[in-house]
Formats: C-alpha cells, sequence, structure tokens
C-alpha cells in the first residue's frame, strides 16, 4: 500500500500534469480504487490538495480539480516575476562556476511539445536551485510546477509557439549569468516572464476550461 504521502504527491503530479484535467470531477472511492488505497489517504491529499487551490470541494458531490481563472494564472505568472529574478541574482552573486557551468545542459532542445515542457521545467528548477536559497528554490519550483498546468492547458491553442525562440532567450540567461553581469540578467528573465504572460493568458482565455474570475 502506498503511503499517505506518496498519494498526495501522486495526485498533486496527475493534477499539475493534466492527467487529471481542470474541471474533472473526483469521487474518493475512484481516486482510493486509482491509486490502490483506502479513501483516507486520498481524503488527506484531497483536503491538503484544496488548501493549494488546486481541488475544489463540491458538497454531497464530491471534488473537483480547480479550473483555471484568468486572474489566477496571473497572480501565479506576477508572483514568479518578482521571485525568479531574485534568485538569478542570487546565484549570480553566489553560485560556484560550477553550478553557473552546469546550465550549458539547456542551451539546446529537440523534441516534442511534451518534452519541451519538461526541458523548461528543468531549466526553470535549476535556476532556483542555483541561487543557494532553500526557501526561494522551493517557492519558485512550486510556482514553476503550477506553471506546468497553464502551459499544458494552453499549449494546444497556443499560438506562435516557436521551442527555438524560448531555447535562445534561455542561452541569453545563460551567458549573463556565466558572466556574472546582474543587471544584464535579471532584464533578461523579466523580459522572458513577461513574454510568457503575453503568450500564455491569450491562449487560456480561448480555452474552454478556464473561468473568468477566481473561485471563492
Amino acid at each position: 500500500m502506498l503511503l499517505r504521502e506518496n498519494i498526495y504527491d501522486l495526485l498533486r503530479a496527475d493534477i499539475l500534469a493534466c492527467r487529471l484535467a481542470p474541471g474533472d470531477e473526483m469521487r474518493e472511492q475512484d481516486l482510493a480504487e486509482r491509486y490502490s488505497v483506502s479513501r483516507q489517504p486520498v481524503r488527506d491529499a484531497l483536503l491538503r490538495l484544496q488548501r493549494e487551490h488546486l481541488v475544489t470541494v463540491q458538497p454531497r458531490q464530491g471534488y473537483r480539480v480547480t479550473p483555471i481563472s484568468l486572474s489566477d494564472a496571473r497572480d501565479l505568472l506576477r508572483f514568479r516575476l518578482a521571485l525568479e529574478p531574485a534568485c538569478v541574482a542570487e546565484a549570480i552573486e553566489s553560485a560556484p562556476d560550477s553550478v553557473l557551468k552546469s546550465l550549458d545542459e539547456f542551451r539546446r532542445f529537440s523534441g516534442s511539445h511534451e518534452d519541451f515542457i519538461a526541458y523548461n521545467r528543468g531549466f526553470h528548477t535549476a535556476l532556483a536551485h542555483a541561487s543557494g536559497n532553500r526557501r526561494m528554490a522551493a517557492a519558485l519550483c512550486d510556482l514553476i510546477g503550477q506553471a506546468d498546468r497553464l502551459v499544458r492547458v494552453s499549449v494546444s491553442n497556443l499560438r506562435g509557439h516557436d521551442p527555438a525562440k524560448l531555447v535562445a532567450e534561455h542561452v541569453a540567461l545563460i551567458e549573463a549569468m556565466q558572466r556574472r553581469e546582474v543587471r544584464t540578467a535579471t532584464r533578461i528573465i523579466k523580459a522572458h516572464i513577461a513574454a510568457t504572460e503575453k503568450r500564455v493568458l491569450p491562449a487560456l482565455k480561448r480555452n474552454a476550461v478556464i473561468v473568468e474570475e477566481r473561485s471563492s
């Protein structure tokens, strides 16, 4: 039998990967069968995910994967705009050369949309950890994980999606960080996140699973 923490991790991963899509209805018994556990660890996981606003409780009806609202997506990206440049600056100021050199693995990409999502998550997670600040890294990694859901929902509607352009932005950031140019690097990462908002929000707006306002 899987441990309680494992159920939370698995259920959260299925929601962020949209294997359980925004708006999907869920019942404790169905999830218990899905993960081969009793209903209690499923209930505990669902309540934790409700506190993270990933699950909505529907009285007498079960649960639902919280739909993505434009306001919440905007809040998430704005929080990231405040936090990720701080991680980049911290990395430039404090990380050893070997850590900045390790970012070279993200200079190239080839593969599918799904592969790009994994590559992109890996790159931004590496930036978070390069900061050496565990609290900032943990907060940023959570934002990056939740942003995956935005990208997955929007990618089929994303007009002009060009991985080569995004990889080029990553390369420019890597080079500025390796030269330890704080002002240039923070300018690049801020522009990168702002461009993400301009791409993703209109794509989300065209997608039927989003809602206009944040749920109460």
